[in-house]
């Protein structure tokens, strides 16, 4: 097994199966940014569930003993963390997604991806396919959030980073954008 550390523009040919991306960037979650995300949710109901990540009071009495970070910045937090490669063309799905254990303000969030399959694309020759399972890890270790991710993305010899056919970078597909 290899470790890398991720890099601007991996190509296909530049992961194997095994190897594992530490993502370089961290971050602490702060309890403003949890607050806005929890409030950009259509849940205007001051209901229990809303109130883990609201109400400190609320918490305090709680199992937990203190605000929980919204789920979903948890996910979307770990998901920016974890860009596999700058050569990416396409997000194709997450399976599995599972919240291992609670996040807090004030945690330090970092990610990892484990390459657990690749193979070329049938339909774009210029393109290659990789799964990973992704991890969130908090400041002690602790994994925090996992997923498996399938991603497209360029092979080395794609010419100018784009569909062969099509200047636009847009696949083929009319009025199609690409990330």
């Amino acid at each position: 097994m290899t470790v890398h550390e991720t890099q601007i523009g991996c190509y296909y040919e530049d992961f194997a199966v095994g190897d594992v991306f530490e993502h370089p960037s961290s971050r602490t979650v702060g309890e403003s940014e949890d607050t806005w995300f929890t409030l950009l949710k259509p849940d205007t109901a001051h209901r229990p569930g809303r109130q883990n990540h609201d109400n400190a009071d609320f918490t305090g009495r709680s199992p937990t003993g203190k605000v929980i970070v919204n789920s979903g910045l948890t996910v979307a937090l770990v998901l920016g963390l974890s860009d596999i490669s700058q050569t990416a063309l396409l997000n194709l799905g997450w399976t599995d997604v599972k919240l291992t254990h609670p996040v807090f303000v004030g945690d330090t969030i970092r990610a990892e991806s484990l390459i657990t399959d690749m193979r070329e694309s049938a339909s774009r020759p210029y393109a290659g396919i990789i799964t990973t399972r992704t991890r969130g890890l908090n400041q002690d270790g602790d994994e925090v959030v996992s997923w498996t991710r399938t991603v497209m993305v360029h092979k080395r010899d794609a010419p100018g980073g784009k569909h062969p056919e099509d200047e636009t970078g847009s696949g083929g597909r009319p009025g199609a954008r690409l990330m």
